[in-house]
């Protein structure tokens, strides 16, 4: 069994945040899952970020982890939306998204 130190677990966790962000932005171009080639990349992608997910939760305390992973997911696929399909950008809307990132950052640095 794969074991990784902390500081991988952590790069193993980010990787696995950024390819939330790619399978949750892709899902729109899969039409609901009517496309096939969408939709099979979608998959495929969400498969290869669960699994980075769960090899970095066997270091990683499991709140801590999750919590990370979907606030890197939910900032960037906000992110993602609002420079791929021209979603508002408001400052408040903005704020909101710092206030994710505040939380992930808390969160990685008093693990």
């Amino acid at each position: 069994m794969l074991q990784l130190s902390v500081s991988q677990a952590w790069a193993v966790l980010v990787l696995a945040g950024i390819l939330e962000v790619i399978w949750a932005t892709g899902m729109k171009a899969t039409e609901g899952f009517t496309r096939l080639w969408p939709s099979i990349s979608v998959t495929l992608v969400a498969l290869a970020s669960f699994y980075l997910l769960g090899l970095a939760m066997k270091t990683l305390p499991v709140g801590t982890a999750y919590a990370v992973w979907v606030g890197i997911g939910a900032a960037g696929t906000a992110l993602a939306g609002m420079v791929l399909y021209q979603e508002p950008a408001s400052v408040m809307r903005l704020m909101c998204l710092l206030l994710i990132v505040a939380g992930v950052v808390g969160l990685k640095w008093w693990h």
